[in-house]
């Protein structure tokens, strides 16, 4: 069955909820996703502004929806109305997918897929190694939870427009999960240049750069990159940001934020599905949208 017909009685609903959600390509990713693989679902976007998240969190437990994402602004208020939260979720403290099982609501943190498998065919190179982190919130944390669990930096760098926030952060982590080699920095120190080309990974976490503020980097200096570095970039429009532009001017090794998009979406389809995601066919077909937008 193709088109609207196929949508029946049976039809699984999953959602995004968020605030604005326009810009979300969640929609188009999974709803390809079901389409490969020929299951009866559907996924829709609802803009939940932040006064409604209780009342919309109950319109989606009494219409069976199975299940759905949580973007910006609700990832840390929806842990209220949770019946189970994950380990990854609990100590990020940010949950961007829920599966309603008959009403028991539970959260996951996919983005920690979505970091690990984007850096895993690097892992030989960035085991061990120091890592700088530009922005200090919610990307930052999935971010810094998965270093600290699957590849064991020597030290974490974070580097904040404010230094408050960066020295919140720092506490955090050394609280939870007792990793005490971390220093946090203001966004342009005398020393940054310095701090960054003594990283072996870089990663952008911040919104900086990101569409239709193309010309925007979180740093404008060549020469804080070096060859052989990783550079990660978490926005994926545009694929190639002013930062990696400025990275693989270098030669470091940069790497776009679509892979992460589509890793962490594929950990989410497998939660509402118990299926794989068509990983590869997904990121070619969204790599191709961006690129003829």
């Amino acid at each position: 069955m193709t088109g609207y017909n196929k949508f029946n009685q049976d039809t699984n609903i999953i959602g995004i909820i968020g605030h604005p959600i326009k810009h979300s390509y969640s929609p188009l990713m999974h709803n390809i996703s079901f389409e490969i693989k020929n299951l009866n679902y559907i996924y829709l976007p609802f803009d939940v502004p932040i006064n409604t998240l209780k009342a919309a969190i109950k319109g989606m437990v009494a219409l069976g929806i199975k299940g759905f994402n949580i973007t910006l602004p609700h990832k840390e208020n929806i842990i209220a109305y949770l019946r189970n939260v994950s380990e990854e979720a609990s100590i990020i403290g940010a949950v961007n997918t829920v599966v309603n099982d008959n009403g028991i609501l539970s959260g996951y943190n996919t983005d920690v897929n979505g970091v690990y498998e984007t850096l895993l065919p690097y892992k030989d190179e960035i085991t061990g190694q120091k890592v700088s982190i530009f922005g200090a919130g919610g990307g930052a944390r999935s971010v810094i939870y998965t270093l600290i669990r699957n590849f064991k930096p020597e030290k974490i760098q974070i580097i904040n427009r404010t230094e408050q926030k960066g020295e919140s952060l720092r506490e955090y982590f050394s609280t939870r999960m007792h990793f005490t080699d971390i220093k946090s920095y203001e966004l342009i120190p005398p020393d940054l240049v310095d701090v960054l080309r003594d990283s072996k990974l870089i990663i952008n976490t911040t919104s900086v750069g990101m569409y239709p503020n193309v010309d925007d980097s979180v740093t404008s200096i060549p020469q804080s990159f070096v060859k052989g570095q990783v550079v990660f970039d978490l926005i994926y429009n545009p694929l190639k940001t002013r930062l990696l532009q400025l990275a693989e001017s270098q030669g470091a090794t940069v790497i776009d934020g679509l892979r992460m998009l589509v890793h962490q979406g594929a950990k989410s389809f497998e939660l509402w599905t118990g299926e794989e995601m068509p990983v590869e066919k997904i990121n070619k077909a969204l790599k191709l949208y961006i690129d003829t937008k």
